[in-house]
């Protein structure tokens, strides 16, 4: 590693003086050089700033990207307070919690949407960053604007537009554990059209040895690319397309049986190669009017998944279960706003939204100990459409009063096929279409905002909804169908800065009563996981976070984050009672604190500045089950970067869990065992980038 870093020096000097000083790659200050609060955010739908929303909000800049080498959605776990996703040993299982709202398996609870394209799929989640330039959280049911599916809060990725930033960039990594990637993007701006083109390579050799084969398990290569075109017919209409495609192939599921009387895990050894690979594409295809006094804007989106999930079931050197399951989705959606505009004292926005999710599922199960193969079919179709208002009044200086109301329907229809072969004997055993599950949601939500000086007072009533559906594995006529599952959210906190703008702080305190949570549950084979509906849960918390830049060149940065979840009434049998206990996959904690420090020095000749950043991140304890007899405590990630700046050339030397925390990352029963994922060992890397 030393030999190349030197190379990497050798070139930097000379290829400094050969590229344009305009292209200068400087630490990014400018989201620390303005007050925080004033930063619009873009998932409010009506350009409110960070300030006035009256909702708990993070927002994470692409200079905080960078400094913290954010590659994908997972590494914001902690960050963000009572934001956590985990590692789950493949792109496909990638649930996100935030409040201790989540959902292992099926739709997702937490609503994600990247250039405008919902993704209604969580196997979608877990993609690869690369030219985003703001990851917007906000916490909190967010149903009102946004629907179904987010009742834990909304995460709203933005990537960079040629219309703020023009010119060319490459950025090649190098790491342990053979990671490699690329990427290269060209913005460009002439007139009225705005475009750019930038593309993502990544290949690493895996991290966990196959005791069985010798070979490493989770091997990746994955390619992204994306395009964007934006041209500005009049100074009142713009119309803009992004499309975006990312291509991986995936080894994965690290897991290894666990050894409750050792308290400790076997290493991993399972005899069948197993994978996911997945193919994904999306477009959105975005116009905006600009009137006088109103604004429209109206989004097409759609995007495709299709995948593949072979995976031995048992994880054990023996030939017990493999299946192979594919998936193929279609989503299509249509979303027309109108807002007002100017700084009046009523602002209103209307909107309408429909969508046409399409599934065809196959999964094709071999038992060859039992001489046992059948064949699951499903083709499941939902479509729904809604309607939506929210006015904003002020009737006194400074005083705000917010009211939304969001009418959701939705139709799910599924066809099912069922084929089994034992011993040679071939039987269908279900061909059904069963009758459509529908749904009617009102939605509401009040808020109020007063402002006082620096300080900003929120307090916020919403509604939450989940929609119910199919489960995609059933054994048994009750399991077949799982029902909605709803919240009120009682919310306050407060949003302040001290010190001329140099800090700014955000606590916020929440309660949420939870009406029929969605539980996974354990097939009674052993053999995949169904949703079940608890009776009532209940979670409660506060979050803080704090940002400033003390002087110049410091920034310090801490967050806090608190969830106290657990089931009111969860009787699922006699023998079954899991009232009083709290929810598995919810971290009590979440802990972050950031330094970094901006060295500028004098003698510019072969450095303009360096750039020094180390980053915290804790979370725990949490129960991997619902009984709480399986735990993993409280666990800490210490990375660590710097940044060699000269002109246009950035070189970093960074490092992941520098110190080997050992911890377990996903924790899982089936057939009868415990398995354990290890998280991720310590990662150092370097890399070199250039913009010209």
């Amino acid at each position: 590693m030393k030999k190349y870093i030197y190379l990497i020096f050798l070139f930097l000097i000379p290829l400094s003086k050969a590229l344009s000083q305009d292209a200068a790659m400087e630490p990014d200050t400018s989201l620390m050089s303005r007050e925080l609060g004033e930063v619009v955010i873009k998932a409010s739908k009506d350009n409110v700033t960070l300030k006035t929303i009256p909702a708990s909000v993070s927002v994470i800049s692409s200079k905080l990207i960078d400094d913290n080498e954010i590659k994908t959605l997972n590494e914001i776990t902690s960050t963000v307070p009572n934001f956590y996703m985990s590692d789950y040993g493949s792109k496909l299982t990638s649930p996100v919690y935030i409040r201790g709202i989540g959902s292992k398996i099926n739709s997702p609870a937490v609503g994600l949407y990247v250039d405008y394209v919902p993704y209604f799929e969580k196997a979608a989640f877990d993609f690869d960053f690369f030219d985003v330039k703001r990851i917007e959280v906000l916490r909190g049911p967010q149903g009102t604007l946004f629907g179904r599916n987010t009742m834990g809060g909304i995460v709203n990725i933005v990537t960079t537009s040629p219309v703020d930033y023009q010119g060319n960039h490459l950025s090649i990594t190098g790491g342990n554990y053979g990671t490699r990637s690329i990427n290269a993007g060209h913005y460009g701006k002439s007139g009225k059209l705005a475009w750019s083109l930038a593309g993502n390579a990544l290949h690493n050799d895996g991290f966990y040895t196959n005791e069985y084969t010798g070979k490493k398990v989770d091997k990746l290569n994955s390619y992204g690319l994306r395009n964007r075109l934006i041209y500005e017919l009049s100074d009142r209409f713009t119309i803009e397309n992004i499309a975006g495609v990312e291509l991986s192939k995936q080894g994965g599921y690290p897991y290894a049986v666990f050894v409750d009387s050792l308290n400790s895990a076997k290493p991993i050894n399972y005899n069948q190669y197993s994978s996911y690979d997945r193919n994904l594409f999306s477009d959105a295809l975005i116009a905006r009017y600009n009137g006088s006094g109103f604004e429209l804007m109206s989004t097409t989106s759609y995007q495709f998944l299709d995948d593949d999930q072979r995976i031995d079931q048992d994880f054990t050197a023996d030939s017990l279960f493999f299946v192979d399951q594919t998936q193929n989705q279609h989503m299509f959606s249509q979303e027309l706003v109108a807002r007002s505009k100017g700084d009046g004292m009523y602002k209103w926005l209307f909107g309408g939204y429909g969508f046409l999710q399409q599934f065809n599922n196959d999964v094709d199960v071999n038992a060859w100990a039992s001489k046992l193969n059948y064949l699951k079919t499903y083709d499941h179709t939902i479509k729904g459409a809604a309607f939506f208002h929210q006015s904003s009044v002020t009737p006194l200086k400074n005083f705000t009063l917010t009211a939304g109301i969001r009418i959701d329907m939705e139709r799910d229809a599924m066809d099912y096929y069922y084929d089994m072969t034992q011993k040679g004997k071939y039987s269908v055993l279900a061909d059904t279409l069963y009758p459509a599950l529908k749904s009617l949601q009102v939605i509401p939500k009040f808020a109020v905002n007063y402002q006082l000086g620096t300080n900003s007072f929120y307090a916020v009533i919403a509604r939450g909804y989940k929609t119910g559906g199919f489960n995609s594995t059933f054994e048994r006529p009750q399991d077949l169908t799982f029902e909605p599952e709803y919240s009120w959210n009682y919310e306050a906190g407060i949003k302040t800065s001290f010190f001329n703008q140099k800090l700014y702080a955000d606590v916020s305190l929440f309660y949420i009563d939870w009406m029929h949570q969605q539980v996974s549950r354990v097939s009674p084979s052993g053999r995949g996981s169904y949703l079940d509906n608890a009776g009532r849960s209940a979670s409660r918390g506060a979050e803080i976070s704090v940002r400033t830049a003390p002087v110049k060149g410091y920034e310090l940065m801490f967050s806090y984050g608190l969830t106290d979840a657990w089931f009111i009434d969860y009787s699922y049998s006699d023998a079954e009672n899991y009232s009083g206990k709290y929810l598995p996959y919810v971290p009590r904690n979440t802990v972050s604190a950031q330094a970094s420090k901006t060295i500028e020095l004098t003698n510019k000749s072969l450095l303009s500045s360096i750039k020094i950043s180390a980053l915290y991140r804790g979370a725990g304890e949490f129960y991997w089950n619902e009984k709480n007899t399986s735990r993993e405590p409280y666990y800490g990630l210490l990375d660590g970067k710097v940044s060699f700046y000269r002109g246009p050339l950035q070189l970093d030397l960074w490092a992941k869990n520098m110190l080997s925390a050992d911890y377990y990352s996903f924790s899982f029963v089936a057939l009868g065992n415990r398995y354990v994922q290890k998280g991720k060992p310590a990662q150092f890397g370097v890399n070199l980038s250039v913009k010209f």
